[in-house]
């Protein structure tokens, strides 16, 4: 099975392809999203040897993360899968930076702005597939849910802006963070490669960017 990947929702945008078990990535940091994401999928195809048509499915990073950027990604993955008549598998931008850890039990915290960040609690299935606890959801670090137990570790930019804020307010349940880190696209291809054959994929037109911040996407959508 082949699966072309790809993640805008943060500072980092990237592109993988899943090919019959094997990723191959391309990650760049910056920002211009817009231009760089589809010479990135060009390339990574190119190098493969493979047109669209040649695959079975896309996925992408559907959010949280940032407005602009999940409106580029859903906007490319839903013109490649109309365009080759491809199935699309959404994967959550959270669960992508929690499958990128090495660890079992992962708090990602992704930067919301307005002093919040996009939270979601990760726990490894028997499959090692990040299962989200709860819901996913933004909210000021001082209004998190604390986490049941101990033994936890932190992944994404929430971290890199509240680590001393996060952990002090649970002593003894969080194990550290991993700083400068970002959903990868590879992680998204891993996921959705699951996800496809778990008969999660669906048509293009539905192939749409989740907020979890609803008040700010309608007020940017209004003043479009």
């Amino acid at each position: 099975m082949k699966l072309l990947a790809l993640d805008t929702s943060t500072a980092a945008c990237s592109v993988a392809l899943w090919d019959d078990g094997r990723v191959h990535e391309r990650f760049e940091l910056g920002e211009q999203h817009s231009h760089r994401i589809l010479p990135m999928i060009e390339a990574l195809l190119g190098d493969a040897g493979l047109h669209l048509a040649d695959l079975d499915a896309l996925a992408f990073g559907r959010g949280p993360g940032s407005f602009t950027g999940l409106r580029i990604g859903a906007s490319v993955v839903q013109g490649l899968g109309f365009a080759a008549d491809l199935p699309v598998v959404p994967v959550s931008s959270l669960a992508a930076l929690a499958q990128g850890e090495p660890q079992d039990r992962v708090l990602a915290a992704m930067d919301a702005r307005m002093n919040q960040v996009y939270w979601g609690v990760y726990v490894r299935d028997a499959r090692s597939y990040p299962r989200l606890v709860g819901s996913e959801l933004v909210a000021a670090p001082a209004d998190l849910p604390a986490p049941q137990g101990a033994g936890w570790w932190g992944a994404g930019s929430g971290w890199d802006l509240y680590a001393e804020q996060i952990p002090a307010r649970w002593p003894g349940q969080v194990r550290g963070w991993t700083a400068r880190c970002f959903p990868h696209a590879r992680d998204v291809a891993i996921l959705g490669a699951a996800g496809f054959a778990a008969g999660e994929a669906l048509p293009a037109e539905r192939a749409l960017p989740v907020y979890v911040r609803d008040d700010v996407a309608k007020k940017k959508a209004a003043d479009c």
